[in-house]
């Protein structure tokens, strides 16, 4: 469950200086399960670099394809992608199914790894007692931040992309973004880093936002947040729960939570990211 696969078709481009300021969305694609229309919003959105997670690999929901690969070759981008979990009902011991976080660039990517959550939920692995079909969802693997460096023509982005639980209380999520916050302190001050995911969480005050605070990320949707999912019900109005944070010589501007599509059960966030 360490595998990483990675796949370059973003056209080279020969660029002495890098761009005053790059496009990055942040998006939970829901497996790709609406993959056309998350390819014409990713299109539309004219991103250098993107991050994604619930992206499916080889599943039967959506039709066994590479999700991620399909996503980059359409865009041009080259990508990271990292196996959160074996989906047990989605594929057969001869053809496994995987789900995890993609990172894509128009610029290389390199120096990718993952962080497997020391804290996890028991909650997805296979039990005796139910089979490995839907609507059990079992699974083997965990929960993870995918690590890796964009280059933008001399100009390098730490990309940390996590995907928290879902389950359990909020203290096993805060124990998964301590650990994301943690290895990020191996880089120093003068090194930017783009910190973003579905956190399910709202981390805009507690423990989660005093953690991130004394780490000096930047939230770039500082008094600007809104609900990242969809309504569900008169009582569900959907939850604030996926994030961009920024560290270091970069600047975000111009954030957006784009609630007008509707090909996930999150919405893209977006924003521009001044290099320093």
């Amino acid at each position: 469950m360490q595998e990483i696969e990675t796949g370059n078709f973003a056209t080279p481009r020969w660029v002495i200086y890098p761009p005053a300021s790059i496009r990055v969305v942040n998006w939970n694609i829901n497996r790709g399960l609406e993959l056309k229309r998350v390819i014409e919003f990713l299109v539309s959105a004219r991103a250098d670099l993107v991050l994604l997670q619930e992206s499916d690999l080889n599943a039967r929901r959506t039709h066994h394809l590479n999700v991620a690969k399909e996503i980059a070759q359409k865009l041009q981008m080259n990508y990271v992608f990292g196996r959160e979990f074996q989906e047990l009902a989605q594929g057969s011991p001869a053809s496994p199914a995987y789900h995890g976080q993609a990172t894509l660039s128009r610029w290389p990517l390199s120096n990718w790894r993952i962080i497997r959550f020391r804290r996890q939920s028991n909650f997805w692995g296979p039990h005796w007692y139910l089979p490995d079909v839907e609507p059990f969802q079992k699974r083997i693997g965990g929960r993870l931040a995918l690590v890796s460096d964009a280059n933008i023509a001399g100009k390098t982005i730490v990309t940390y992309n996590l995907h928290l639980e879902s389950k359990g209380d909020e203290g096993l999520r805060c124990a998964q973004i301590d650990e994301a916050l943690e290895d990020a302190r191996r880089y120093d001050s003068n090194t930017p880093i783009l910190l973003a995911g579905d956190f399910n969480l709202d981390v805009s005050n507690g423990l989660a936002a005093a953690a991130i605070s004394r780490t000096q990320f930047q939230d770039a949707f500082a008094n600007q947040h809104m609900r990242t999912t969809l309504a569900h019900s008169f009582l569900d109005q959907g939850r604030t729960i996926d994030w961009i944070f920024t560290r270091g010589p970069i600047r975000a501007s111009q954030p957006q939570v784009h609630r007008s599509v509707s090909a996930s059960d999150h919405y893209p966030l977006s924003i521009a990211l001044a290099l320093a």
